[in-house]
């Protein structure tokens, strides 16, 4: 939480030039607290897998949440029972109306596909479209930081070569950004995708700002509309197995794919993963819900616009 100190105390600009956010009284004052609204458009296949990734994530802040999961009523997945959709889940047609100060919207398992190639293209079109007038700050990860750039800016995809899979090393390029607040000069992301995003493009582009860049996996998270949205094109939620399960279910089956980088122990599958990301996970999603939603969003959460 922010530190909260008397108006004009010396001590507010200092902390400020060393990028730490201090509140005074006279804004204290002024703040109602409420539960903030967090929307997840939950895309991937193992969605429980998911779910559990992203609130442990969530949970690391003091800040209450409601949680509402978001589904497509154009895609039924298969790798999920039906009960704990229709438990958990709602259409976006009945979430039309609503509002919400956060929202994530996760990676799929189409990015080999053209994105009008996708069969609920139409439907998620919709939902990214809605979610600029109806949410403070959305989050889009892997698959969708492409969609969303490609939707909203028109930037590509291309394809590469081989899987870009494993934990590569970042370099922000202004880390005076609140959302890297606490941070190491470098930190690790885990990737897991066939296409990329080309920095040319999003240079180029006035609307959008390159904030993290990586020499082996490039592009990796892009902000745009000053935090109201963020494109991560890796996949900083990863539980410690997940790139290891991803590896034996394509172990034989595909020849794009080979071990991935900077994971195992030596390198040696054999061998237990070695955790690299979990702190700064847990930093950024934290410093989002904090800088970008609950210090951005309204009280009366029908004037987000």
């Amino acid at each position: 939480m922010p530190l909260r100190i008397p108006d004009r105390l010396p001590a507010i600009d200092i902390l400020k030039q060393e990028n730490i956010f201090v509140m005074d009284d006279t804004r204290a004052h002024t703040q109602d607290i409420r539960p903030l609204r967090i929307a997840i458009l939950n895309l991937m296949p193992l969605k429980i897998t998911t779910e559990t990734d992203l609130i442990r994530l969530l949970s690391n802040t003091p800040l209450q949440m409601d949680i509402t999961f978001m589904k497509l009523k154009s895609h039924t997945p298969k790798n999920t029972p039906i009960e704990h959709m229709m438990m958990f889940y709602k259409d976006f047609e009945e979430l039309r109306p609503c509002k919400f100060d956060g929202m994530i919207i996760t990676g799929a398992p189409v990015e080999q596909l053209d994105y009008e190639e996708v069969t609920y293209w139409d439907e998620i079109s919709e939902i990214f479209e809605w979610s600029k007038s109806h949410v403070t700050s959305t989050l889009y990860i892997c698959w969708a930081a492409q969609a969303g750039l490609y939707y909203h800016y028109g930037i590509p995809k291309y394809p590469l070569e081989k899987k870009m899979f494993g934990i590569f090393r970042q370099r922000m390029l202004n880390n005076q950004l609140p959302i890297f607040r606490g941070f190491d000069d470098e930190f690790f992301m885990p990737h897991s995708r066939h296409t990329e995003l080309r920095r040319e493009d999003i240079l180029k582009n006035e609307s959008l700002q390159l904030i993290v860049e990586s020499q082996e996996s490039g592009v990796s998270m892009v902000m745009a509309r000053e935090g109201r949205e963020f494109y991560v094109t890796g996949h900083l939620e990863y539980a410690p197995n997940t790139l290891d399960n991803e590896y034996r279910r394509d172990l034989g089956k595909r020849d794009d794919v080979g071990l991935p980088v900077n994971y195992y122990r030596d390198d040696d599958p054999s061998k237990e993963p070695v955790v690299r990301w979990r702190a700064h996970a847990n930093l950024m999603f934290s410093n989002w819900i904090n800088y970008y939603v609950y210090q951005a969003t309204p009280y009366n959460i029908d004037e987000i616009k």
